[in-house]
């Protein structure tokens, strides 16, 4: 038996703003440092962490628990990010898979859970908002959780 598995203990679920803004730092550094998706934040937006980490706390607070009083639009920066430089069902392909493994890393349960379906459905719309409705949801990098899988498994728990 692997020691580190018989080791290994549960995870907590998030509970609250701690744990998102924890959660948020570990998934940023990740998406910052990622070749495909890093240059999207430190390049072409030039993303402040520590500016951005409040703000996008409320966003999650505010989609988890409804707690935080978020108000803006997810999608105006993310439009601006595409006309600089076309964001395509790969980048978001990447950016769920970043998600979901810094929430695996930290968290589990159903507000984990819970938040890794929501990532997928802000990543499924905005790219059908930015690039068009009938825009492919494939991508062919290898490593890449293909959009039109996310597509398939929200439809089929509707």
């Amino acid at each position: 038996m692997n020691e580190h598995r018989a080791a290994a203990r549960p995870r907590a679920d998030i509970t609250g703003r701690e744990d998102l803004a924890v959660l948020l730092r570990r998934f940023y550094t990740a998406a910052f440092a990622d070749p495909r998706i890093g240059p999207f934040f430190t390049q072409i937006a030039g993303t402040d962490l520590d500016a951005h980490l409040p703000r996008i706390t409320d966003f999650w607070e505010r989609a988890l628990f409804r707690t935080a009083d978020y108000k803006g639009s997810a999608l105006a920066p993310h439009r601006a990010l595409h006309s600089a430089r076309q964001l395509t069902a790969e980048d978001f392909g990447r950016w769920v898979q970043l998600w979901r493994a810094a929430i695996d890393g930290l968290y589990e349960g159903p507000l984990a859970e819970r938040a890794k379906a929501q990532g997928e459905r802000v990543a499924l719309t905005l790219y059908r908002r930015l690039a068009g409705a009938d825009a492919p949801l494939t991508g062919r990098g290898p490593g890449f959780v293909p959009l039109a899988a996310l597509e398939l498994r929200s439809a089929s728990v509707h």
